[in-house]
């Protein structure tokens, strides 16, 4: 099986971020400017199609030597989203303190705290949120009783503070979308969405049919955030359709980027998960790297998702991105307190030539096998003018407990 590709088919699986197709197709075109601009190569996309399960685009990207023709199918979950984005203000504080409390009963809090106590605070912040506009609140409220000397103008003003500074943190501090987020997780825990779960059948199938059919040399599947925990599912699903799968002409790679998979996996309740990883990483001939980084504080850097969570003893090769020295310096400076659009750098483009791209996985000359496996990645298989780097580069190895090589 060659490392080189001239037609992939690309598979985005997003995380909890509500987005429509059309917002999807134009970030994606947006970043590729930049993509371009860092690697000294053409690309164009296609025009977009949207369908149930997917929304649908091809890119064409040419460097000097190579030449590669990639279909993207970003999967459509943004009506599961909209479903809880449509929750009254107190089902969603309900649910979500539900939630909250269900993650710290099944241990998850406090294994975040273990190995990642940034983690542990991003999961307590829109708790502990709420609770100082319930302080706010009240304290509005007392002094208000104090001053006029009526009880129930302390609760009038008391209830209209409290109101306030939730209503602020719904819009300013995106309360409600990391409410929804863990409320979903907690429901993929305890009792998946079934028209989610029938969606991810379907692209299951649609990665048997493809890793079949000769049409392209690599299935490449690219799981963002949450997104890394349905990417997985669908591959295990893909395995029990197909035990031979990605051992044929096209290779089947599987590139978790972000990963929240040790959000859900650290809770008791996540035996499935837990055996799903333990399946996909046990997979001799599916490729699959984890890329992790050390500034987003919404990934676990430096935990294997399979070893890290006692879920076996195989899994992804794990390669580290550094975020900061990928971005120009003043743009970074920019950014780099705005915990989410850090987050979502792994599906952006860079400005430098590193070791990940999220576009040279998916346009690029090489397999994520050939990519992740030279020492200095992507920068090891397409030069600096945007030519094909046919020297074997030095291959990664692996820190001890962190990954093996594909």
């Amino acid at each position: 099986m060659t490392d080189l590709v001239a037609r992939r088919l690309a598979f985005h699986i997003a995380g909890y971020d509500p987005m429509s197709a059309e917002t999807a197709c134009h970030r994606f075109t947006r970043e590729l400017a930049r993509f371009r601009a860092a690697w000294s190569v053409s690309a164009d996309v296609g025009p977009l199609r949207v369908t149930e399960d997917v929304a649908d685009w091809r890119v064409l990207a040419e460097g000097r030597g190579w030449s590669v023709e990639s279909e993207v199918r970003w999967l459509r979950w943004d009506d599961v989203m909209a479903r809880l984005a449509g929750l009254p203000t107190p089902v969603r504080l309900a649910r979500g303190f539900a939630a909250f409390a269900d993650f710290v009963r099944g241990g998850a809090l406090r294994h975040y705290a273990r190995h990642n106590w940034r983690y542990a605070l991003f999961f307590l912040y829109p708790t502990l949120l709420v609770l100082l506009f319930a302080l706010i609140g009240l304290a509005a409220g007392w002094l208000a009783a104090v001053v006029t000397g009526w009880v129930s103008a302390g609760i009038l003003l008391g209830v209209a503070a409290f109101a306030a500074a939730l209503q602020w943190g719904r819009h300013g501090m995106r309360l409600d979308h990391l409410f929804d987020d863990w409320i979903f997780a907690r429901e993929h825990v305890r009792e998946p969405d079934p028209v989610l779960s029938a969606r991810l059948d379907r692209l299951a199938a649609q990665v048997v049919e493809a890793a079949g059919s000769g049409e392209y040399n690599e299935v490449l599947l690219i799981g963002h955030s949450l997104g890394a925990v349905l990417a997985v599912e669908i591959v295990d699903k893909a395995l029990a359709r197909e035990p031979g799968l990605g051992r044929g002409r096209t290779s089947v790679s599987l590139a978790t980027v972000g990963s929240s998979i040790p959000k859900l996996g650290f809770h008791r309740a996540a035996l499935p998960l837990r055996e799903m990883l333990r399946r996909v990483g046990a997979s001799e001939a599916v490729t699959w790297v984890d890329y992790q980084a050390y500034v987003d504080v919404m990934n676990f850097h430096k935990l294997h998702p399979v070893r890290g969570l006692g879920a076996g003893e195989r899994g992804p090769l794990v390669r580290f991105v550094p975020i900061r020295k990928v971005l120009d310096p003043d743009y970074y400076r920019r950014i780099r307190r705005n915990l989410l659009r850090v987050h979502n750098q792994f599906v952006s483009g860079n400005d430098v030539r590193s070791v990940y791209d999220y576009f040279m996985l998916i346009c690029g000359p090489r397999t994520l096998a050939a990519v992740s496996g030279a020492e200095n990645g992507a920068a090891d298989c397409v030069a600096a003018d945007g030519s094909l780097v046919r020297e074997s580069p030095k291959p990664y190895i692996a820190r001890p407990g962190l990954g093996r090589l594909p």
